[in-house]
C-alpha cells in the first residue's frame, strides 16, 4: 500500500471531519476545495455528498482509508473535506458585474495545469494585467491551498475564481454572452500581435506536458502563438500567459 506518511497534509483547522460534518458544509453553502472518500465507503448519506458535490462543481477524490489517516485525524468515517482558501465565484455572475461596471471582459481559463508555483504565478500576473476572473476545472488541477496563494504572492485571494465542471460548456457559456475565446499554441498560425484583445474575450492556457485537451481546443474561435525568434520547443505556462496578458493589456491601455 503506498505511504502517504511523508506527504505534505493540509492543517487540522482547513478540514471538515466526517460524513455528517461534511453533510451540513455543504447544506449550508461553506466553500470547498475538495472531498476526500475512502473508496470502501457506502451508504445513503455517502451518496448525498456526492451527489450535492456534483451540483456545486466540488471535486470527490476517492482514497484509500491510509490517506485520510494519514491526516492524522480521527472518527473520519471514510470522509473529509478541505476547506477552500478561495472562495468561488458563479461564472454567469462575474460575466454580468463585469459588463454592467462597463468593462471588457476579458477571462483566463486555465485547462490542465497541475504545478500549483505555475497556479499562483500566472494568477499573480493575470491579476496584474486586468484579467477580471480565472476559470478553472473541477478536476485535473492543481488545488488552489495555501501554497498556491502564498506563490500567487496573494492575488489568488483578490482575483475572482470560477470553477467549473466542464470547460467544454463554459466555452459554449462564454459564447451565449458574446465572448471570443482563443487557445493559446505554440503552432498556431496567428500571431498574438494579430489579435484584437479590446473585443470581450477569453484565453485558454493549457499545460506544458499536453497542451489543451483536442476537444476543447476544437471549441475555442482561434489558436494563437507567440512570437519567437530563438527555436525552442516552448515557454514555461506561466511566463507564455504574462506574455499574452501583456499584449493584451498594452491594447486595451491604447484606446
Amino acid at each position: 500500500m503506498k505511504n502517504f506518511r511523508h506527504q505534505n497534509r493540509p492543517r487540522k483547522n482547513s478540514l471538515v471531519i466526517g460524513r455528517q460534518a461534511v453533510m451540513k458544509a455543504l447544506q449550508t453553502g461553506q466553500a470547498l476545495d475538495r472531498i476526500y472518500l475512502d473508496t470502501k465507503v457506502i451508504g445513503s448519506q455517502v451518496n448525498e455528498i456526492k451527489k450535492m458535490a456534483l451540483q456545486n462543481a466540488i471535486p470527490v477524490n476517492y482514497v484509500p482509508v491510509a490517506k485520510l489517516n494519514a491526516f492524522n485525524i480521527t472518527n473520519h468515517e471514510g470522509c473529509v473535506a478541505q476547506i477552500a482558501k478561495v472562495q468561488y465565484i458563479n461564472l454567469q455572475d462575474i460575466i454580468s458585474f463585469v459588463i454592467e461596471k462597463g468593462e471588457t471582459p476579458l477571462f483566463l481559463i486555465l485547462d490542465g495545469i497541475t504545478d500549483i508555483r505555475n497556479i499562483g504565478g500566472i494568477a499573480r500576473t493575470a491579476y496584474c494585467m486586468g484579467v477580471q476572473a480565472i476559470i478553472i476545472p473541477d478536476k485535473g488541477i492543481g488545488a488552489l491551498n495555501e501554497d498556491a496563494i502564498l506563490t500567487s504572492a496573494g492575488a489568488l485571494e483578490k482575483i475572482p475564481v470560477c470553477r467549473v465542471s466542464s470547460l467544454l460548456k463554459t466555452i459554449d457559456e462564454l459564447h451565449l454572452n458574446g465572448i471570443k475565446v482563443y487557445a493559446s499554441e505554440m503552432k498556431a498560425a496567428k500571431s498574438i500581435i494579430e489579435v484584437d484583445f479590446t473585443e470581450p474575450c477569453a484565453l485558454v492556457i493549457g499545460s506544458e506536458e499536453k497542451g489543451i485537451y483536442p476537444a476543447l481546443l476544437k471549441a475555442c474561435d482561434e489558436k494563437i502563438k507567440i512570437p519567437m525568434s530563438g527555436d525552442f520547443e516552448s515557454l514555461n505556462v506561466s511566463v507564455a500567459t504574462g506574455i499574452i496578458l501583456f499584449e493584451a493589456m498594452k491594447q486595451r491601455q491604447s484606446l
